[in-house]
C-alpha cells in the first residue's frame, strides 16, 4: 500500500532563522538524498520502496512528504524516519537538526470512526478510491450532531490558541477592535477564525501532498483523464482541470507552503500571484469546515473570516476563473485594459510585481509544461 509520510526537519533549538539561500541549500540536499533513495530496508528486513518525494524549505527548517509503498503505516514511518535520520547525519550542515514529526497524517475523527467499525458491517471498503470518497464526503460541511459542550469549548481554545502563529495578521485583521465602537467582532471570534486557518494549513498541505500521490498512481496524466479523488486540485477552477498534473501539483504544493510561511512572519504579508489568491480560497474554505465539524461555526467567525479576506485580496479577480461565462475571457488580449493580472493558468505562479516572491520551484516552468 502507498503511504504518504510528512516529515518536520528543524533547526537546533537557539538557532537563528534561516535565510533564502540557506533554505534553497538545506532544501537541496535533503532532495538530493531522497531522490537517491529508491527502496529503505524497513524493520525485520522489510524493503520499503519510494516512489516520490516533496521537499520545501521555511526560516525554522524543512518540511517534506515522502510517497512509500509498505505493507503497514508502522513499516512506513519507521522506514522514512530511518532514511531522513540517515541524511542528517551524512551531512555535516544538517548534523545537528532534529526530526520533530515523522508520520502519516490520518483526520482523527476519520481514524477513531475507522478503528470503531472494524470488523463490522461499517467497516471501511478495501477500494482505496472508494475510502478516498467517503473521506471526501466527510469533509464537506454537514448539519453538525450534538457535541458536548465541554469538548466544543476544548476545541475553541486548542484552536483558537494557535492565532498568534498567524504572525502576519493580528487579530485587528478579523475584525476586531479595542475600540468598541470599531469593534466587528469579538476578540475570542477574531481568535478562531485566526487560529482555524493554522489548523487547516497543516491540513491543506497534507491533503495537496495526497494529490500528489494520485496522479502518480492513476493512469491519467491530470485530474480531468484521472478516475482518482482529489481532496485539493478538484476544488480548482473545472475548466483547468486537463492541466493539473503531477508536476503541476507539485509546484501548488511547493507554493502552499511558501504563502503559510509568509504569514507567519512578523511583517505584513502580501499575496504574490494567481495561485496564492486560490490557495488563500481554499484554506479559508478548509478553515470553514474544521470550525464546522467541531461545533465552533457561527456567523461571527464567517464576519471575521469577511474583515481577513478584505484585508489580504486586493480585488476579486480570481474569482472569474470559477465561471463558467468566463471560460477563454483570461486569454483575451482585449481584456488588457481593464488592469487585471493575467488570469491564464500559464500565469498562475508568476508574481504580481518585482515586490512579490514565488519559491523558484512553483514559478519556474519546466521543459513541456503548459500550465
Amino acid at each position: 500500500m502507498t503511504y504518504w509520510v510528512t516529515v518536520e526537519v528543524g533547526t537546533p533549538e537557539g538557532a537563528v532563522g534561516l535565510d533564502e539561500l540557506q533554505r534553497e541549500g538545506a532544501a537541496s540536499l535533503l532532495a538530493k538524498g531522497l531522490e537517491s533513495v529508491e527502496a529503505i530496508d524497513g524493520p525485520d528486513g522489510v524493503e520499503v520502496e519510494v516512489a516520490d518525494c516533496f521537499v520545501g524549505a521555511h526560516p525554522e527548517g524543512v518540511l517534506l512528504g515522502v510517497s512509500v509503498d509498505a505493507p503497514a503505516l508502522e513499516f512506513a514511518e519507521d522506514a522514512v524516519r530511518a532514511v531522513v535520520t540517515d541524511l542528517l547525519e551524512q551531512n555535516e550542515p544538517l548534523a545537528e537538526w532534529q526530526i520533530s514529526k515523522c508520520a502519516v497524517d490520518l483526520h482523527p475523527e476519520l481514524a477513531q470512526r475507522s478503528l470503531e467499525a472494524a470488523g463490522g458491517e461499517d467497516a471501511p471498503p478495501a477500494d482505496p478510491k472508494e475510502r478516498a470518497r467517503r473521506h471526501a464526503e466527510a469533509r464537506k460541511p454537514v448539519d453538525t450532531p450534538q457535541l458536548d459542550p465541554a469538548e466544543i469549548e476544548a476545541m475553541r481554545g486548542k484552536i483558537g490558541g494557535l492565532a498568534p502563529r498567524l504572525k502576519a495578521f493580528p487579530v485587528e485583521c478579523f475584525g476586531y477592535s479595542d475600540d468598541e465602537e470599531e469593534r466587528i467582532v469579538s476578540r475570542d471570534d477574531a481568535e478562531l477564525a485566526a487560529g482555524a486557518l493554522v489548523y487547516a494549513s497543516e491540513i491543506l498541505v497534507d491533503e495537496l501532498f495526497q494529490d500528489v500521490v494520485t496522479l502518480h498512481e492513476e493512469s491519467g496524466t491530470s485530474v480531468a483523464d484521472s478516475d482518482g479523488v482529489f481532496m485539493v486540485l478538484e476544488q480548482l477552477p473545472p475548466a483547468y482541470a486537463h492541466l493539473y498534473t503531477a508536476l503541476f501539483a507539485k509546484r501548488l504544493t511547493v507554493a502552499a507552503v511558501s504563502m503559510i510561511e509568509k504569514f507567519t512572519r512578523t511583517d505584513h504579508a502580501e499575496l504574490s500571484c494567481v495561485a496564492e489568491e486560490l490557495l488563500l480560497r481554499l484554506l479559508l474554505d478548509e478553515a470553514l469546515v474544521v470550525v464546522d465539524i467541531n461545533g465552533l461555526l457561527s456567523e461571527e467567525i464567517k464576519v471575521a473570516w469577511e474583515c481577513f479576506a478584505d484585508q489580504v485580496y486586493e480585488d476579486t479577480d480570481h474569482e472569474w476563473l470559477y465561471q463558467p461565462a468566463m471560460d477563454g475571457t483570461d486569454e483575451e488580449p482585449s481584456l488588457a485594459h481593464l488592469g487585471t493580472a493575467p488570469m491564464g493558468a500559464k500565469d498562475w505562479f508568476t508574481p504580481f510585481d518585482d515586490r512579490g516572491y514565488v519559491h523558484p520551484f512553483a514559478a519556474a516552468e519546466a521543459d513541456g509544461d503548459t500550465t
